[in-house]
């Protein structure tokens, strides 16, 4: 990670495409574009890489995510269960179709743990988000087979995952519709942008349908408009310059793969030389992306030593319990019920009544398993010097 590492003659190939018939936007002027449809064709390749039906470009992962939701018909007086480490958008998402996020613990895998998803599921879970969390696989084919025994649809969220897969089925597709997103720092990126894919045609329209102000994109012998409209939308289109971009960088995933799976190699293979330290748990480590090196230490206190011999050294690994982004007794807007919106929504009712109150102690199984995990993100492009350095300060660590 990240994608622009990469840039070259390709993207700007792709892209000049767009310039050279000037349109920006993903429909309309068929006359004036010349066949040119960027986004229509990058969605097209990546359902056929994922190997699902179906695929829907987005403006953002969380806008992917906000408009699978929509279209899975979740909102106001659902549950939505997702897991305590992951990004702020995935809660964000469910908060903003009017459903309560409701947080699980992980397992080693550093992803949603499918025991406790058991205990959390209620009558009104209307949906399930476990994340592939920094590039490698959730128990995905367990949360699945949870899910369908309570006919719950399953939404993987595989920002972070673009190019894994178990035994080569592609994450993503284990669900009912997985969400990527290809923001500035990637694996492979669009600057901002996402998808999503579904093997559901159905579902598939509807996503379509509300990410372009609800219309119904049939051939329309008038203006723009025209088409009769099924429900409200909103405004999620990805442009074109987006998605020229995205064809030459996933022509491009699978190399960048292999390159990280290299440099996380080396570094993992450093920081198993360090007493009690094990690598996180990765349910299929060939369809690992290795966007990230991630070890796990004994406890909490080895792991601050460890990090300050990488710190004196100038290379400092992520402890995700000091990150106030990704793990959630550290989201303090979502602890606070902070919102910019004057009724309190959407932590409170109208008229100020809090509908959600959230206990920063109630995942300690994942508290003791992030501050005692450290994490490199790995780079597409290492130089040898900086890979022999992190390398020498992981096996210097290992006197600690």
């Amino acid at each position: 990670m990240p994608g622009f590492e990469v840039f070259g003659a390709e993207e700007k190939k792709e892209i000049q495409d767009v310039l050279d018939t000037g349109v920006l936007f993903r429909y309309e002027f068929a006359e004036q574009r010349k066949g040119v449809y960027k986004v229509r064709e990058f969605e097209e390749q990546y359902a056929k890489y994922c190997g699902t039906g179906f695929a829907q470009a987005v403006t953002s992962g969380t806008a992917a995510l906000k408009v699978a939701l929509t279209a899975l018909g979740v909102g106001p007086g659902d549950e939505v269960i997702t897991q305590g480490f992951t990004f702020v958008a995935t809660w964000e998402a469910i908060l903003e179709v009017g459903a309560i996020p409701v947080f699980t613990e992980v397992d080693e895998t550093l992803n949603m743990d499918p025991a406790d998803l058991l205990k959390k599921i209620t009558a009104k879970t209307a949906c399930i988000i476990p994340v592939h969390m920094l590039g490698s696989q959730a128990d995905i084919v367990a949360i699945v087979a949870i899910a369908a025994e309570r006919n719950i649809p399953v939404l993987e969220d595989t920002a972070q995952a673009a190019g894994g897969h178990i035994r080569g089925k592609r994450l993503g597709s284990f669900g009912t519709c997985g969400t990527f997103s290809f923001d500035a720092v990637k694996t492979m990126t669009t600057g901002e942008g996402g998808m999503i894919i579904t093997n559901d045609q159905e579902l598939w329209r509807t996503m379509s349908e509300y990410q372009d102000h609800g219309h119904d994109h049939k051939v329309n012998p008038g203006a723009r408009g025209g088409e009769g409209r099924r429900f409200i939308g909103f405004n999620f289109r990805m442009m074109e310059l987006q998605g020229a971009i995205g064809l030459a960088q996933l022509a491009k995933l699978d190399s960048m793969i292999d390159a990280q799976k290299k440099t996380r190699d080396a570094l993992l293979e450093a920081a198993l030389t360090i007493p009690g330290t094990r690598a996180r748990k990765v349910i299929d480590p060939e369809g690992d992306t290795a966007t990230f090196c991630c070890f796990i230490l004994s406890d909490r206190d080895q792991a601050a030593k460890v990090n300050e011999v990488l710190r004196e050294a100038g290379c400092g690994a992520i402890n995700f319990a000091e990150n106030t982004w990704h793990f959630y007794p550290r989201w303090e807007h979502l602890l606070n019920g902070s919102t910019p919106v004057k009724s309190g929504w959407p932590f409170a009712e109208p008229g100020g009544k809090r509908r959600i109150v959230y206990d920063p102690e109630a995942l300690p199984q994942s508290a003791d398993l992030i501050a005692r995990t450290l994490v490199f993100p790995v780079p597409v492009k290492m130089a040898n010097d900086r890979l022999q350095l992190m390398c020498e300060a992981l096996k210097k660590a290992a006197a600690v």
